[in-house]
């Protein structure tokens, strides 16, 4: 990381981020251009898991390389000055690399739906239609590496 001030290594307020946010951008790779899809998510023991439509650009995309990028921002705040070059952004997010699994088995997806809906505030155990189980998949993203920054607060 270039800015090393800005870094941060925390673990903590790393994993406090990834158990607070809500949106995660991934990174697809595509013919010339990289693919981005934000996504909501659940976070859950170093992987994120995301619900998905089982065909579609991003479905492809993983079945050739699932190997993607990921951004998840905590918070941002324009900081205004008197002068122009004196404004400033106040933020917090990370960034990290893994690969993603496309899970098909009603067991995996089910076990990836209950993490998504209790990292968005569900509680208790979750119950699902069989039509709805049959017609999704979900993808479980294992963390390889994360970075970390902030400015301001």
């Amino acid at each position: 990381m270039r800015r090393e001030d800005k870094e941060v290594k925390d673990k903590l307020v790393i994993e406090g981020i990834l158990k607070r946010s809500l949106i995660c951008t991934i990174a697809l790779n595509d013919t010339g251009y990289p693919h981005i899809v934000p996504l909501n998510y659940g976070y859950s023991a170093n992987t994120l898991w995301f619900h998905s439509a089982p065909e579609g650009r991003k479905i492809e995309l993983l079945k050739r390389d699932g190997r993607v990028s990921f951004y998840i921002e905590d918070y941002h705040r324009i900081e205004t000055a008197e002068v122009a070059c004196g404004w400033t952004t106040a933020y917090r997010s990370l960034a990290g690399t893994g690969t993603v699994e496309i899970i098909t088995d009603e067991a995996g997806i089910r076990k990836g739906l209950d993490i998504l809906m209790a990292h968005n505030g569900a509680a208790g155990k979750m119950e699902y239609r069989e039509g709805q189980i049959g017609r999704m998949v979900v993808l479980k993203l294992k963390i390889e590496t994360i970075t970390c920054k902030q400015s301001g607060r």
